[in-house]
C-alpha cells in the first residue's frame, strides 16, 4: 500500500498552513509520523508544488518523488486528481501498489493507531473503500435555508424535528477527512474513495479536528497539551 499526502503550498487561509508550526512541530510532521509508525505502508509520499514543503517532508521522513505539477495545484484541483497523479507517476517507472491511502496533513490528531484500525477495519468487512468520519456536532434535521432577503423561517426544518429532543433525533455522520483508502484498480476507475462497498471508520470529534484556520491550530494545540497532561 502507498500512503499519498497531499500538501500543496497555495493555502489562502493561513498562508503555508502545511508547515506552520502546531505545538512546535510543523503541521505536516504529524501525519508523516502517524503513516511512518502504522508500519503499513511501501512508500509514503507527499505530493506538493512547495520545494520549501518539500524539505520539511524529507527532513521528517516521507518521500517526494516530484514536485506536482500547475495543473493540479490550484484552488480548484481535487484531491483525488492529486492521487490519481501519484499513482500514475509511479505507474510511468513500472511500479504497481494493491491500495491506496489519502493522508491529509490539516488532521494532526489522527495518529497511527488510527490508521491500523481503519485498515483492519477495511480488510475484515472485506471493503472496496474506507473512509473517516465522525458523528455531525449538530443534526442536520436542525438546520435550513434562509432567505438572506425575507429572513422568513415558516419551512425551515421538517414538521417532526421541530418538538423532537436532541436525543430522540437519528445520528448523522460526516467526512472528517483523516483517512481514505481504496483498492488502486476500483479508486482509478471510480476516481473517489467514495463508492460502492464503502464502509465508514468512526473516530471521535476531538480526534477530527481538521486544520482551516488559525483557531482550529489553537484547538488542536489545546486538545494535544491535555492529552499530554
Amino acid at each position: 500500500m502507498i500512503a499519498v499526502i497531499p500538501a500543496r503550498g497555495g493555502s489562502k487561509g493561513v498562508p503555508q498552513k502545511n508547515i506552520r508550526l502546531l505545538n512546535g512541530r510543523p503541521l505536516i510532521e504529524y501525519t508523516i509520523e502517524a503513516a511512518k509508525q502504522s508500519c503499513l505502508f511501501e512508500k509514503i509520499i507527499v505530493s506538493t508544488d512547495s520545494e520549501q514543503i518539500a524539505a520539511v517532508a524529507v527532513l521528517a521522513g516521507a518521500e517526494v518523488p516530484f514536485l506536482r505539477p500547475q495543473e493540479i495545484s490550484g484552488d480548484n484541483a481535487s484531491s483525488d486528481d492529486v492521487v490519481l497523479h501519484a499513482l500514475d507517476f509511479y505507474e510511468r517507472r513500472g511500479e504497481y501498489f494493491d491500495e491506496v491511502c489519502k493522508l491529509q496533513p490539516t488532521s494532526p490528531l489522527r495518529n497511527a493507531n488510527h490508521i491500523i484500525d481503519a485498515y483492519k477495519l477495511k480488510h475484515d468487512k472485506k471493503a472496496t473503500f474506507l473512509v473517516s468520519v465522525c458523528e455531525c456536532e449538530h443534526s442536520p434535521l436542525w438546520c435550513g435555508i434562509i432567505d438572506t432577503e425575507t429572513l422568513r423561517m415558516d419551512e425551515f426544518i421538517r414538521e417532526e424535528a421541530k418538538r423532537a429532543c436532541r436525543q430522540e433525533l437519528p445520528s448523522y455522520y460526516r467526512l472528517n477527512g483523516a483517512i481514505y483508502m481504496g483498492t488502486i484498480d476500483a479508486y482509478k476507475e471510480n476516481r473517489s474513495f467514495l463508492g460502492k462497498n464503502s464502509v465508514g471508520y468512526i473516530m471521535s470529534q476531538e480526534e477530527s479536528v481538521d486544520i482551516d484556520t488559525v483557531l482550529d491550530f489553537s484547538l488542536a494545540e489545546l486538545i494535544m497539551k491535555q492529552k499530554s497532561l
